[in-house]
């Protein structure tokens, strides 16, 4: 099922892809953050493939997934959005600053002015994830699972099929970021997967789709668990 749950600032639609129903095992993964990323709308459009061809992948688990929730700035292949505000440093968080224009990181005049940033905020509202997963890609050979707040469990999981690092640090300060802002300050286990720019859109996806198949069945495992000892 495709739902609309916001516009971009061109007024592109924001899709998200909704497949389950099973409301607290929710997977909420979200691609095209960063426009000059493409790779990570790549992945996250082949797990919306597989999850309708092979419908007993991810099936105890509901899966939430917006490809591009910067539509505007994937279009252009520009990092930033149609206002030239990085959407990943948009987000109302206690860490907020206020960055020069010039800055590619440049996070706007106040926190959550853009639709894009608010899209984000109204499908985290509106589905309650228990795992968020937001894709990027990065140079420098820097790829990581990178967690925030109560992550780092299910990093580990990802790094045990997609063998990339586990850090609670992308090595620099991320103000106003969504990782702050649903994992440090809502506590919901967040991973920034950072995608190595140097293999190829394929590789990555080879790399990661037992990745991000692993994040629903353990939700589903502990769920399952949880239900026992209620017994």
């Amino acid at each position: 099922m495709l739902v609309i749950i916001g516009k971009s600032v061109e007024w592109r639609p924001i899709e998200a892809y909704v497949r389950g129903n099973v409301p607290e095992r929710t997977v909420l993964i979200v691609g095209g953050v960063h426009g000059d990323e493409p790779k990570s709308v790549f992945i996250a459009r082949r797990l919306i493939e597989l999850l309708d061809t092979e419908h007993a992948a991810g099936a105890d688990t509901r899966w939430v997934i917006v490809p591009v929730i910067n539509p505007d700035g994937y279009e252009r292949r520009k990092r930033r959005n149609a206002h030239k505000i990085d959407i990943n440093r948009n987000f109302p968080t206690d860490s907020w600053t206020r960055l020069s224009k010039r800055s590619r990181m440049y996070g706007g005049s106040k926190p959550a002015s853009e639709p894009e940033t608010r899209a984000a905020i109204t499908a985290v509202e509106r589905y309650r994830p228990a795992a968020i997963i937001a894709i990027h890609s990065i140079g420098d050979r820097r790829y990581c699972n990178n967690y925030d707040g109560s992550g780092e469990a299910m990093a580990a999981i990802m790094q045990s099929h997609n063998a990339y690092p586990v850090t609670s640090s992308i090595g620099y300060s991320t103000p106003g970021s969504f990782g702050t802002w649903a994992g440090i300050e809502r506590n919901i286990p967040i991973i920034t997967l950072e995608l190595p720019s140097h293999d190829s859109p394929k590789r990555c996806w080879e790399d990661n789709r037992p990745a991000l198949l692993a994040c629903g069945e353990v939700l589903a495992t502990q769920h399952k668990a949880q239900s026992v000892l209620q017994c």
